[in-house]
């Protein structure tokens, strides 16, 4: 890199930084009606200077909640929810490419233990998991949109996933704004448009409990692509609950797998305790055994254990490698290499 792009690139950093710092000393200050009096000044051009303001303020974190209320009160319920959704998603858009091109390491400072959960959610179920902390307020808004850009996720996914998922709360958050300002100038309307918004926010914080029983309370999800990526890593093990014939039949197995047929996983939980220290990933044909032995091994206490989203047909469909023979042998095994080892000589699941 020249020195005149690293002397643009610390630049940048630091009038970001100098925003930041600035927005954290004046927060006391800003409020709905210093935004109505700043925006109202622009004439036809307030929506867009709205959209820059809101923008901004997500880059240097100020409250998402203050804009939301502010659009609704300002543009009314229709345009500022469709404002809002507008300036979240730009100003989360460009907290993602700072932390991914500029500011990785200030970003992995401040997040801390959020970003490798952040990470680990994003590896193991993609878009899926953005949608996830999108719709369910379980991180801060503004850190994790810088967190994100420290993930692999592509940058349109990540646009497009926020931008649908962000929705439900922007509009509860402006229809909330624009009640408010209704009520005080004695429209009885505003009582319905209150009840709606926080029944909308009502159904969002139901949202983590819900998720929680679509997805299963014992273990994730985790695509082929993530999979194939993290075989290349130390500190995985793939756990195969497929019978021995279908381990070794047509669509054959993952290279490093160990095979224990779901019938008999509660009876060798003491050999997958050896992996315990590891990601255990759970396969079978598609994936709902892998999903009842995911269970199981929460039930047991194992809490870093996923589920191959598709099975062994969604890895042979996308072209990825298989065996045909079992080649990994229990820790402590001394058979033969090719040979059944002790996992693959019982029964088959079902």
């Amino acid at each position: 890199m020249s020195k005149h792009h690293l002397l643009l690139r610390l630049l940048l950093l630091l009038g970001i930084v100098a925003a930041i710092a600035w927005a954290a000393v004046n927060r006391d200050r800003l409020d709905i009606e210093a935004l109505d009096a700043w925006i109202v000044g622009f004439g036809l051009l307030a929506p867009f200077a709205y959209l820059a303001l809101y923008a901004a303020g997500t880059v240097a974190f100020l409250p998402g909640a203050l804009f939301a209320l502010a659009g609704g009160a300002l543009f009314g319920p229709v345009w500022g929810s469709l404002l809002n959704l507008v300036g979240a998603t730009i100003g989360a858009s460009l907290a993602f490419l700072i932390a991914r091109y500029l500011a990785g390491d200030w970003v992995a400072a401040r997040a801390g233990g959020r970003l490798k959960r952040l990470i680990e959610g994003v590896e193991a179920e993609g878009w899926r998991f953005v949608a996830f902390v999108r719709l369910v307020p379980l991180f801060p808004f503004n850190l994790t949109n810088y967190a994100l850009g420290l993930t692999r996720i592509r940058f349109a996914t990540y646009v497009v996933t926020s931008f649908v998922c962000m929705a439900p709360g922007a509009i509860a958050y402006t229809w909330l704004g624009h009640a408010g300002r209704e009520a005080l100038s004695g429209d009885a309307s505003a009582i319905r448009y209150g009840l709606m918004a926080l029944g909308l926010l009502a159904a969002i914080a139901f949202l983590p409990r819900l998720a929680r029983r679509l997805r299963g309370e014992k273990g994730r999800w985790i695509d082929a692509s993530a999979l194939s990526d993290r075989l290349r890593e130390d500190g995985v093990a793939v756990v195969d609950v497929r019978g021995p014939d279908e381990f070794t039949g047509p669509l054959g197995h993952i290279e490093t797998a160990l095979n224990i047929p779901l019938d008999e996983l509660t009876g060798r939980l003491t050999e997958i305790r050896a992996f315990q220290d590891e990601s255990i990933i759970l396969v079978c044909k598609t994936d709902k055994r892998s999903a009842a032995a995911a269970a199981m091994l929460g039930d047991a206490g194992f809490r870093n254990v996923s589920v191959l989203r598709g099975g062994m047909e969604r890895w042979n469909r996308d072209g990825r490698p298989v065996e045909k023979a079992t080649q990994l042998r229990l820790p402590g095994s001394n058979g033969p290499t090719g040979s059944p080892s002790r996992a693959t000589r019982k029964g088959a699941g079902t």
